[in-house]
């Protein structure tokens, strides 16, 4: 059985419903283009970067916009997602996210985390969480995006460890599919039908022993 040394998170969707900010802030923003934006389409954007999914909104739009305007509508997004994220605090952690980075912690297991948002820094800091990471991922660095495995990769080198000595945590197809091109285990973190590519899928991080589990007796071998 591989020994686990590591546990890698996502932020939007597993650590705590930041994802909600983002739909409403792109939702702000095609409302103000003209460009029809809903819930369902706004599924294509987990775990896809800022100028990623602004292309994908822009999809929808008859018109073509230059890169300086591209630049400026997603610098527009970022300010009402940041207005909106000012206002978090630890009660918005998602249920069991807390407990499970603490018991993880307790176990001598690294801690990292791997977002596409350039704002991770700023919202594990209102949770009141920025401590408990041994490494932030600098989003701003990767230069390829999820399902690209780079920036899980990034992740385990600043640990110093192999990405087979990583368990990876995501809720978005994109996400695991990183994970599993990065060689670490996957686990999925929403619907089973939809994130099937991963190793084991829980409903959410309430019931986070099943994850303990894969840590539980290596403590030794850390």
């Amino acid at each position: 059985m591989p020994v686990y040394k590591a546990a890698v998170f996502d932020l939007d969707g597993v650590i705590a419903d930041t994802a909600r900010f983002h739909y409403l802030a792109w939702k702000k923003l095609a409302d103000e283009l003209g460009i029809y934006f809903d819930e369902k389409i706004n599924e294509r954007l987990k775990g896809v970067g800022r100028m990623e999914s602004l292309e994908m909104i822009l999809e929808k739009s008859p018109r073509k916009f230059t890169r300086e305007e591209k630049e400026h509508l997603a610098e527009k997004k970022n300010g009402y997602y940041k207005d909106m994220i000012e206002k978090m605090t630890q009660e918005d952690l998602l249920p069991g996210a807390g407990e499970l980075i603490l018991a993880l912690k307790g176990r001598g297991v690294k801690i990292a985390l791997a977002s596409a948002s350039r704002n991770a820094p700023i919202v594990l800091k209102r949770l009141g969480i920025e401590e408990l990471f041994d490494y932030v991922v600098d989003a701003a660095r990767i230069k390829r995006g999820k399902p690209d495995p780079e920036i899980f990769l990034v992740a385990a080198e600043n640990l110093g460890l192999k990405p087979g000595e990583c368990v990876g945590m995501e809720d978005s197809t994109a996400g695991i599919e990183a994970i599993k091109r990065a060689g670490m285990f996957a686990v999925g973190i929403g619907d089973p039908q939809i994130l099937k590519k991963a190793d084991i899928v829980l409903k959410d991080l309430k019931n986070f022993r099943e994850i303990l589990r894969l840590f539980d007796n290596q403590v030794e071998s850390i």
